[in-house]
């Protein structure tokens, strides 16, 4: 296994555990049981879960009305891409073998 796929397997994964610890905080918030710190969201968010987090806030209508999440959370997709933008145009070579 080369170091993209690696890399993308990575992003697929914190994306796809976004989501779902997205989904199961609206779950136990309907249910009124113990909740997900939302620190951790964030967390995700900048670990590479931006993408994640933001579908999963859409698609169960959490954390929607908290303006921080609002705007925090695709500020850091923001950011992520443009650093991805930086580091491809960057002169240094970045080797993916």
């Amino acid at each position: 296994m080369n170091s993209l796929t690696l890399l993308l397997s990575y992003f697929g994964i914190i994306n796809i555990l976004g989501f779902l610890i997205m989904g199961s905080d609206k779950s136990r918030s309907k249910k009124h049981r113990f909740r997900t710190p939302e620190s951790v969201f964030f967390i995700l968010a900048i670990m590479g879960g931006s993408i994640g987090c933001i579908v999963g806030m859409y698609t169960f209508r959490h954390k929607t009305k908290h303006w921080y999440f609002v705007v925090f959370l695709p500020l850091i997709l923001i950011l992520q891409i443009a650093l991805g933008v930086a580091i491809y145009y960057s002169p240094i070579e970045i080797l993916f073998r």
